[in-house]
């Protein structure tokens, strides 16, 4: 359940921040630009309608970014979607990685106090019946009493094992904000920045030739749309017997994969590029922490099964051919 509540969280911003680059990705927008690795977005000026999106995209960290892929592109010499390919690999494997293992290990600490919390629950509930027939608390009152010390105690139980579960969505916070900073440096590379617009608009491969118009064809939108269907089906294997809200909350991230490939379609192909790519090394990344090696290195305190892809195999299967 935790980490369905962290999933939903990174989900509904990151379609709030899906509704604020597709709005603004249009090569009508123009701006001027500066000696260094800097855009300021013109749309309708500092007080106008546009302001906040052109002080958004002037933020120091999607200069940052900005910076970050020019200097991947210049230093590896790679053609330019090349080049977004292995930053969007690096900056996954580097940054969110770790926190994605950082996530897990949170997560499998809260699972393994699960035990311990109903225990401690059920020894409090009687401790505060026999307080409460003692001192004559109605039953409101009792429940008060127990609520509130059970929060007390469960708290001290986080803080003794260094799990609490607001730092199971650690990788939400970062993850997030990297990923509006580079589909902004992104746009503001492929429109604002003439400089570089004819070398991305060469930049591409096949189908993609041009990085600085949307995706004609639409293969990329499309791709992109399959593979984050691929990665909700592959979560929801995990989640045998899901409640009715966990089902709800399944058939909206299966929503929201197929609002993408729309969204996907009216901006650069730079970000479409970019936004697949983050989407396949996040689903390497989920298969790799599912590795019974990886589990042992981190010292995971429950038990995992030692077949998980041959389980998450016939899972699907299962699921979809019979």
């Amino acid at each position: 359940m935790l980490t369905v509540v962290g999933l939903v969280r990174g989900r509904v911003l990151q379609t709030r921040a899906l509704h604020l680059l597709s709005r603004w990705a249009s090569p009508a927008l123009t701006c001027t630009t500066g000696s260094r690795v800097r855009t300021v977005s013109g749309v309708g000026g500092a007080n106008g309608a546009g302001g906040w999106y052109g002080s958004l995209s002037d933020a120091a960290p999607v200069h940052l970014c900005e910076n970050f892929l020019v200097g991947v592109h210049q230093v590896s010499g790679l053609p330019w979607w090349l080049s977004i390919a292995v930053a969007t690999v690096s900056i996954r494997t580097f940054i969110t990685l770790p926190l994605a293992a950082y996530q897990l290990i949170v997560i499998a600490k809260v699972e393994v106090l699960q035990a311990e919390i109903s225990d401690l629950a059920k020894r409090l509930r009687y401790e505060v019946s026999v307080r409460g027939r003692e001192r004559g608390w109605t039953d409101k009152q009792s429940r008060v009493q127990f609520k509130k010390n059970l929060r007390r105690l469960v708290s001290q139980l986080y803080i003794r094992d260094n799990c609490h579960p607001f730092k199971a969505s650690l990788l939400v916070w970062v993850q997030l904000p990297l990923w509006v900073s580079l589909s902004l440096a992104l746009r503001n590379l492929s429109l604002d920045r003439p400089a570089l617009q004819g070398e991305l608009a060469a930049g591409g491969a096949l189908w993609f030739s041009d990085l600085t118009v949307p995706d004609s064809t639409w293969i990329l939108p499309v791709c992109l749309g399959l593979a984050n269907l691929l990665i909700v089906e592959v979560f929801s294997l995990q989640r045998a017997g899901a409640s009715g809200f966990q089902r709800l909350v399944l058939n909206g991230f299966r929503g929201f994969s197929v609002l993408m490939i729309p969204i996907a379609a009216s901006v650069p192909s730079s970000m479409a590029l970019y936004w697949f790519c983050s989407s396949l090394v996040g689903f390497s990344h989920n298969l790799l922490l599912r590795s019974p090696t990886v589990h042992r290195t981190l010292r995971l305190p429950t038990q995992r099964s030692e077949t998980p892809y041959r389980d998450l195999l016939s899972a699907f299967i299962n699921k979809y051919w019979k």
